[in-house]
């Protein structure tokens, strides 16, 4: 007997590093938008955000 549920089977090599590839192709895209957004977000606020009173 298997541990996995009816109808999964295991992921033969070539599924596993496709996954794996997809999965880090991923996790890029999504670094490089939230950068993204982080340096728009800064230079829509400008360069007087630094000079703000404590």
């Amino acid at each position: 007997m298997s541990d996995l549920p009816d109808g999964l089977r295991p992921l033969t090599p070539e599924e596993a590093q496709t996954r794996r590839k997809r999965s880090i192709a991923i996790a890029l895209t999504l670094g490089a938008l939230v950068i993204l957004f982080f340096v728009l977000t800064i230079a829509k606020l400008g360069p007087q955000v630094l000079q703000r009173p404590l």
